[in-house]
């Protein structure tokens, strides 16, 4: 008889790439992306269409000057909004918001109106704006309790209404923010905007200080999204992988990734054809889905999206991640967007581009060819770097989460210090301004010759990468490359912001406090940051042993685990910080740090309790079955023989040891979980962290030393070789 884990092989052995119907012509011929992007989407060449213009120009004002939207005005759209979804088979519209779990949520509504014995469609300014959903079942972190149930919802029209179309039917969603009764954000996206605000305000302030007046600045963002895709075959006998999204044990295969040749390598069939339809669904919502390809670990890919307004991107990222698991499940794959799904190989991170521009002035991180000699440039880089020196801390909370904790520093990701790379040129730049050496040699692409005559001729970049920095500068743009692949940006990008605005405001203040305004007030306020700012940049090897002493020394902070970097929003620099510059009040920003943990400790027990089940239902099972069979042979030797050598022997009575070796660390992590939840939530956290997570390595490193002996067929879960070379 066939195994459930032979059957699985079998299964996944035979999938074949799915296709699936492209949006077509009139002439039956695939339509470029161009018709057809943006098409679920309510945006403004679409309003132009239903419109007068006079109406359009006047809601594209409101949101550049960011005025509330009058009463008209909101009828106005939504009468347009409801024949638009109406036309794309919509019955139903929803308030589309990101509670503080991390997911997207929505309550839908139905457009019908009935009356007078007929059923009818409406959708008024009224409904558009704002909704009541429950709020007492979504993490408050006490800013609620259960029996205040009351929340709002309301419309955050800098994000544009989209089509969820599903097999079984079509919503308009309308992107909005989440509040309590009493007026506190609930949600991801209002800490987002707010920082927007703060650092947009901050940006605008310092161009005119330095005699750069203008109006507007806008805050992009550009994620790139890692993730896994396993056969769904697998996942259905790995309870670890269907409830957690991460093994919990398993022995890693004979080949990873060390061979490297996965990465960038040519994308199998089956995951192109997933990449082909998760491209066209997300063109139709007007996410611009621009990269594609393997990552480093074997299964492991990469999905980039082009740089849109920070608000729209942390939507769109949130759209891809839901799009991307829906997606999956068509082609018989699960999407996994935990940091660390396998032991051995690449976790998968979110790296975050982020910059700013200000209007007629453009890209305030584009350094030109003499930076030395822009002083808007390296006074907006002196400012981004006193921020994030002074609340390097703020910044390793945001990305804390469990799954983080196993990524972070293994090798494969930037480590838990928050450190920033510039790059050769540029910290030379600054290493002269800061020695007093004046104008230098400006930055200069170098042709690159590569010895083959025929070879186009190339431009080296002005500096190289550093992939094992958590904030590097890329040219003219910084890279947050520690954020977590499963977390919303939208609390990074918050924070992100929030600690630039803190610098921008400084610079702009040394410079003020300086007197009249001239080149030289301005040098000696971006001097100042820099030479404030100096422990924080470091462009060497993160992942060393050295950069860990000297960090030490230097006095940057190494949170290791969530629990402690999470007791950075509890310090009262960062409740100063959030309430200075109006993105979360000393309620809010403690909130979030209570949710935070409370997701960890949840998550954390979780997985707890999936290893110990495993354990017990499987790994002990299958274990004990081998036993058996090795005492059945070796009796029956004897039996034959009268005396069996002691080699003959060996073989059970190493295989007694190590199952009483797993045996002795499942006790002893019963007795460190039991201990640890005696405690209060935040002790609890650290001892989870520590001592309880030091018994489930040495649980998980008994269940892999057994799989290694256990005879293939006896083994009930799929193998890590199984996994990570089927999809």
């Amino acid at each position: 008889m066939s195994t459930p884990r032979q059957d699985a092989l079998q299964i996944a052995a035979r999938r074949t790439p799915r296709t699936f119907a492209r949006p077509l012509g009139m002439d039956g011929l695939p339509l470029p992306v161009r018709e057809y992007f943006g098409s679920h989407t309510f945006d403004i060449p679409e309003m132009r269409e239903r419109l007068q213009a006079r109406v359009v120009d006047r809601f594209i004002a409101s949101r550049q000057e960011k005025i509330s939207l009058d009463r008209d005005l909101a009828d106005a759209i939504a009468g347009a909004a409801l024949q638009w979804a109406l036309e794309h088979g919509a019955t139903h519209f929803c308030h589309w918001f990101q509670p503080m779990t991390g997911f997207t949520a929505e309550k839908h509504d139905g457009f019908i109106l009935y009356g007078r014995g007929r059923a009818m469609a409406e959708f008024t300014g009224a409904q558009l704006i704002q909704s009541e959903p429950d709020a007492s079942s979504f993490p408050s972190g006490g800013i609620r309790s259960t029996f205040e149930a009351r929340g709002y919802t309301v419309w955050d029209p800098s994000s544009p209404m989209f089509i969820a179309q599903r097999e079984t039917g079509a919503t308009l969603c309308i992107p909005s923010c989440f509040f309590s009764y009493t007026g506190e954000a609930l949600d991801k996206k209002i800490p987002l905007l707010r920082s927007m605000r703060a650092v947009e305000r901050e940006a605008l302030a310092l161009c005119n200080t330095i005699g750069d007046p203008a109006r507007h600045a806008h805050v992009t963002a550009g994620p790139e999204q890692e993730y896994f895709l396993v056969d769904k075959a697998w996942v259905a006998l790995r309870p670890d992988l269907k409830i957690g999204g991460r093994t919990v044990l398993g022995q890693r295969a004979a080949k990873g990734q060390s061979l490297e040749d996965h990465y960038f390598g040519s994308i199998p069939d089956r995951v192109q054809a997933f990449m082909n339809e998760i491209e066209v669904e997300l063109y139709r919502l007007g996410v611009p889905a621009k990269t594609r390809h393997n990552e480093v670990a074997p299964s492991q890919f990469e999905l980039a999206v082009v740089y849109d307004e920070a608000n729209v991107a942390a939507d769109h990222n949130q759209l891809v991640m839901e799009t991307m698991r829906r997606v999956a499940d068509r082609h018989d794959l699960v999407c996994l967007l935990h940091e660390k799904p396998f032991a051995g190989v690449n976790g998968s991170g979110k790296h975050l581009n982020w910059s700013m521009s200000v209007s007629g002035l453009g890209n305030m991180l584009e350094p030109g060819a003499q930076p030395h000699e822009n002083l808007r440039f390296l006074a907006f880089l002196s400012a981004i770097l006193v921020g994030v020196h002074r609340h390097a801390g703020v910044l390793r909370a945001a990305i804390a989460s469990h799954g983080n904790d196993f990524r972070l520093g293994a090798n494969e990701a930037p480590p838990a210090i928050i450190s920033v790379f510039l790059g050769d040129q540029l910290s030379a730049v600054v290493r002269e301004l800061v020695e007093g050496q004046g104008n230098r040699a400006g930055l200069k692409q170098a042709n690159q010759g590569l010895g083959v005559p025929h070879l186009p001729p190339i431009l080296r970049d002005n500096t190289d990468r550093n992939r094992t920095s958590p904030f590097a500068f890329t040219g003219n743009k910084f890279e947050f490359r520690a954020v977590g692949s499963h977390s919303s940006i939208s609390l990074p990008l918050a924070c992100l912001n929030t600690v630039v605005a803190d610098g921008l405001q400084q610079v702009r203040q040394w410079i003020e406090e300086a007197g009249p305004c001239t080149d030289d007030t301005i040098m000696a306020a971006i001097v100042r940051g820099f030479r404030e700012s100096a422990a924080i940049c470091f462009e060497g090897n993160n992942y060393s042993e050295e950069w860990v002493e000297e960090a030490a020394r230097r006095g940057l902070p190494n949170l290791r685990k969530t629990p402690e970097a999470l007791d950075q929003f509890g310090l009262p620099s960062a409740r100063e910080l959030f309430e200075r510059h109006n993105v979360l009040s000393a309620p809010e920003l403690e909130s979030r740090h209570h949710v935070k943990l409370e997701q960890y400790l949840t998550t954390f027990a979780i997985e707890v309790d999936l290893l110990r089940d495993m354990v017990d239902q499987q790994v002990l099972p299958a274990a004990i079955e081998e036993r058996t069979v090795l005492a059945a042979d070796l009796a029956a030797l004897r039996g034959a023989l009268g005396t069996v050598d002691p080699a003959e022997e060996a073989p059970l009575r190493t295989f007694s040891a190590l199952l009483a070796t797993l045996r002795l660390a499942r006790q002893d992590l019963d007795r460190e979980l039991n201990a640890a939840n005696e405690l209060d939530s935040a002790p609890r956290a650290h001892r989870y962290a520590g001592p309880v997570q030091q018994r489930i390595d040495e649980v998980r490193a008994a269940c892999d030393a057994l799989e290694a002996v256990i005879a293939d067929h006896r083994w009930p879960l799929p193998r890590y070789r199984e996994i990570l070379f089927h999809a």
